[in-house]
């Protein structure tokens, strides 16, 4: 019995990993979107973690997206490299703040979110 449950969680944790890698970039944007919410109005540790974590992984898989504005462009080419600097800078300060509520600085994780949203009002003034 035991080694079917645990059969079933690694199933469905396995499929829920590839329905993310699935999601397109409008995807992506939902979740980036919807997450920084959470980390705005939350006072959990677990769901500010979670939030950061899941808008971790949407724009690591944004970076393999590329937006209509760019479609049809060299993936060297100096406008998909500053699409990439973009979200590589959202990336950063994910992680800053992800380090910050891990040590349980809710406040401080929150006043680092802070910076997500200029850094998506920039790079969509460029990108959408």
């Amino acid at each position: 019995m035991r080694k079917l449950l645990i059969a079933m969680l690694s199933t469905t944790l396995l499929c829920s990993s590839f329905s993310l890698l699935a999601q397109d970039l409008e995807g992506d944007m939902d979740i980036l979107k919807g997450a920084y919410r959470t980390v705005q109005k939350t006072d959990d540790k677990a769901e500010m973690v979670k939030a950061l974590t899941d808008m971790r992984a949407a724009a690591e898989n944004a970076k393999t997206q590329t937006p209509d504005k760019l479609k049809g462009q060299a993936a060297d080419s100096a406008q998909v490299k500053d699409y990439h600097a973009g979200l590589d800078t959202l990336i950063g300060q994910i992680d800053t703040s992800l380090k910050l509520a891990n040590a349980g600085d809710l406040k401080g994780a929150q006043e680092e979110a802070k910076k997500f949203a200029e850094t998506r009002d920039a790079n969509h003034k460029k990108f959408r």
